[in-house]
C-alpha cells in the first residue's frame, strides 16, 4: 500500500491498488467538504454571533477576510504544490485550516473572530487549488470526469446542507459548533493523506528548489489591496471615496511591482507562460467571467424569491439550490461530449446556452410564479456543469505534472477573483436601479430588510426590486457573452493534450 507507481510521462503518481486510491480519494472529498462547507455554514448563524460578540457594523468581513485569504493564496499555493509535491502543501493548509477553525471557535470577540477567519482562509487556498490539482494526477485523462464530478457533487450538496446544518447548530447547540464539527472531518482528511498518499521524488532544476518568497508577498500585497478596494467599495464607504482611491491606486502600483519582481525571480510564482499560451490564458479569462456571472444567481436570486415572488426563506433557497442538482450530473456526462467535439466546443456549447437562460430571466413574467426562476436554474446548472469541467480538465491536460499546480491555481484564482469583481460591479447596479425606482434607496440590503412581509410589502418596492434584479441578469448574460467570445477567438480548437 505505501509503494507508488508512476505514469510513463513522469508525471502522474498515485497509490499503487485501487484501495489506497479510494482513500486519497475520500480524504480529498472530506478536504473539499471543509471548504465548500464553509461558504455557507457560517452565513446562517451570523444572528447569534453577532447578539454574543457584538460587531454588527464589521461582520461582512467575517466573509470578505476569508474570501481575500483564500483568493491570494491561491497561487503561491499553486506553485509551492509544484515545487514540493501536492501532499505537503495539502498537509499544512487542511493544518491551518483546523487551526483556524479551532481558534474561531475559542473567538472573545468580533475582531478576533475576523482573524481567526483569515487564518482560515490561509489554508482554505491550500485545500482548494491542491485537491482540484491532486485530481487530476490521481487519474489519467480519460477517467478524471469521475473524480470532478464527485467533487462537483461535494460542492452541490454542501451548498444545500450548509445553511440548514449552521442553523441547527446555531439553534439547538451553540454557533461555536459550527467551527469545531471541522475538526474530526478535517482530522480523517489529514490521516487519510499523510496514510495513503506517497509521491515519487522528483529531480529539480538547477539542483535546488527555489522559492519566491519575494513574488509570494507582492502578489498577497496586490491582491489583498484590490480585493479589499473591490469588496468594500460602495459599501463601507463610497467608490469614489480616499479609501477607494487609495487602495486602487495602492493595488495598481503593486500589480506593477508584481510585474517586475516575477520577471526577475529565477521560479516566480506567477510564471509568464501562464498568460503566453493561449490555452491557458483563453480559460483563464473565460472562468474569470464564469466568477462573474454567477454572481447574479447566488447573490441576488434569494432575494428576488422572497422580496418579489414571496417565497419564505427556506423555499427561496430551495429556489436557488436546484442548479447543484443539475450541475454535477452536467459535467458528469460531460466527457461524452468533449470526447466528440473538443474542450473548446463542449465548453461554448455550455456557456453559450448559459447566455440564453441568464437573458431569458428578465422576460419572466411579473411577479410570476416560483417554478419559472426555478425551471431557470436547473437549466442554468446543466448548462455551467457542460462549462467548467472541460476547460478544467482541459487546461490540466496540457501541462505536466510539474506546471499543473500553478496552471490549475491560475484558473482558480481568475474564477475567485472574477465573483470578487462581480459582487462589486453587480451591486453598483443593482443599487443604482434601485435608487432611480425608489428616489434615492441607498442600496439592495436595506430594501431586502424591509421586506419582512414579502407580498404585502409596498407594491413600488416589489417592483423597483424585480426591476434591479433583471438588470443584474442582462449584466450576467453579457458576462456569458464575453466568455463565449473569449473561447471563440482566442482558445485553440484543438487543446494541445499531453499524453498521460
Amino acid at each position: 500500500m505505501g509503494r507508488t507507481r508512476t505514469a510513463a510521462r513522469g508525471g502522474t503518481a498515485q497509490p499503487a491498488g485501487t484501495r489506497g486510491r479510494g482513500a486519497v480519494v475520500a480524504a480529498l472529498m472530506l478536504a473539499m467538504a471543509l471548504a465548500a462547507l464553509d461558504a455557507t455554514i457560517v452565513s446562517t448563524a451570523v444572528p447569534q454571533i453577532v447578539g454574543d460578540l457584538g460587531g454588527f457594523s464589521v461582520f461582512s468581513w467575517l466573509f470578505s477576510g476569508y474570501l481575500l485569504a483564500v483568493t491570494v493564496t491561491l497561487p503561491v499555493y499553486g506553485k509551492l504544490s509544484d515545487t514540493f509535491g501536492r501532499k505537503p502543501v495539502l498537509v499544512v493548509g487542511a493544518g491551518l485550516f483546523l487551526l483556524g477553525s479551532l481558534l474561531c471557535a475559542a473567538a472573545w470577540s468580533m475582531g478576533a473572530l475576523i482573524a481567526f477567519r483569515i487564518v482560515q482562509g490561509l489554508g482554505g487556498g491550500a485545500l482548494q487549488g491542491t485537491v482540484q490539482t491532486l485530481a487530476a494526477d490521481l487519474y489519467p485523462l480519460k477517467e478524471r470526469p469521475k473524480i470532478q464530478s464527485k467533487l462537483s457533487t461535494v460542492w452541490a450538496v454542501s451548498a444545500i446542507a450548509g445553511p440548514a446544518v449552521g442553523g441547527l447548530l446555531a439553534a439547538y447547540a451553540h454557533w461555536r459548533w459550527i467551527f469545531l464539527v471541522n475538526l474530526p472531518i478535517g482530522a480523517v482528511a489529514l490521516w487519510l493523506i499523510v496514510r495513503h498518499l506517497h509521491e515519487p521524488q522528483r529531480a529539480v532544476r538547477g539542483g535546488r528548489r527555489r522559492i519566491d518568497w519575494a513574488g509570494a508577498l507582492a502578489v498577497f500585497a496586490c491582491g489583498g489591496a484590490l480585493l479589499t478596494a473591490l469588496v468594500q467599495g460602495g459599501v463601507a464607504w463610497p467608490w469614489l471615496s480616499a479609501p477607494s482611491i487609495a487602495l486602487f491606486a495602492a493595488g495598481l502600483a503593486l500589480a506593477a511591482l508584481v510585474v517586475v519582481v516575477e520577471r526577475l525571480a529565477a521560479e516566480p510564482v506567477i510564471p509568464g507562460w501562464v498568460w503566453r499560451r493561449r490555452t491557458i490564458a483563453a480559460v483563464n479569462l473565460a472562468l474569470g467571467a464564469l466568477g462573474l456571472l454567477m454572481v447574479a444567481p447566488t447573490v441576488f436570486l434569494p432575494t428576488y424569491a422572497q422580496s418579489v415572488l414571496g417565497l419564505a426563506p427556506v423555499a427561496a433557497g430551495f429556489v436557488l439550490s436546484v442548479w447543484t442538482l443539475t450541475w454535477p450530473v452536467s459535467a458528469a456526462l460531460s466527457q461524452h461530449v468533449y470526447r466528440r467535439i473538443g474542450f473548446r466546443n463542449t465548453a461554448m456549447l455550455g456557456i453559450g446556452a448559459a447566455t440564453l437562460i441568464l437573458f431569458a430571466f428578465p422576460f419572466l413574467p411579473y411577479p410570476g410564479q416560483a417554478w419559472q426562476p426555478t425551471a431557470l436554474m436547473l437549466l442554468l446548472g446543466a448548462a455551467l456543469g457542460l462549462f467548467q469541467l472541460p476547460l478544467i480538465v482541459g487546461v490540466q491536460s496540457t501541462v505536466e505534472w510539474s506546471e499543473r499546480g500553478t496552471a490549475t491555481a491560475s484558473v482558480l484564482f481568475c474564477r475567485q477573483s472574477g465573483q470578487t469583481i462581480g459582487a462589486a460591479v453587480f451591486g453598483a447596479v443593482a443599487n443604482g436601479v434601485l435608487s432611480a425606482r425608489l428616489g434615492g434607496a441607498s442600496d439592495l440590503d436595506s430594501v431586502t430588510r424591509a421586506l419582512d412581509a414579502g407580498t404585502k410589502a409596498p407594491e413600488v418596492t416589489r417592483r423597483a426590486i424585480a426591476d434591479a434584479v433583471h438588470a443584474v441578469y442582462l449584466g450576467a448574460s453579457c458576462a456569458a457573452a464575453l466568455a463565449f467570445l473569449v473561447l471563440l477567438v482566442l482558445a485553440p480548437r484543438k487543446f494541445p493534450v499531453l499524453g498521460d
